[in-house]
C-alpha cells in the first residue's frame, strides 16, 4: 500500500501522542522481538518502536529490516524512534482518502 503524504501526515498527527510499543533491547532485532512487532502492527496498526543504539548504520539497517520483515509503511524517524503503519484487515485506522 503506498500512502500519499496527506495520508503520511495524517497518520503521523495520529501517531504524535503514542508512546514506543516495542524498544529493542542488548540482542538488538532477535526473532522473538520481530515477532512482538508483527503482532503490535496487527493490533494497532500505526506504532511505534525505539531503536537504542548510536551507530547510525546499525539503527538505519534495524529499521529497515523491520520494515521489510513486517511489509509495513515507514512515516518517520524522530531520533531513535521508528513510526510505522501497516492496515490490517478490520482496517481499526480510517485514513482520508487522497
Amino acid at each position: 500500500m503506498k500512502l500519499s503524504n496527506k495520508q503520511k501526515q495524517y497518520l503521523k498527527g495520529l501517531a504524535h501522542p503514542l508512546k514506543p510499543v516495542v524498544q529493542l533491547g542488548g540482542n538488538g532485532l532477535t526473532e522473538g522481538v520481530l515477532a512482538e512487532i508483527e503482532n503490535a502492527i496487527n493490533h494497532h496498526e500505526l506504532i511505534k518502536v525505539k531503536v537504542p543504539t548510536d551507530d547510525r548504520e546499525e539503527k538505519q539497517l534495524i529499521m529497515d529490516a523491520i520494515l521489510r520483515e513486517t511489509q509495513a509503511e515507514k512515516l518517520q524517524v524522530i531520533g531513535h524512534i521508528l513510526v510505522m503503519f501497516r492496515q490490517s484487515v478490520d482496517k481499526k485506522i480510517d485514513i482520508p482518502r487522497v
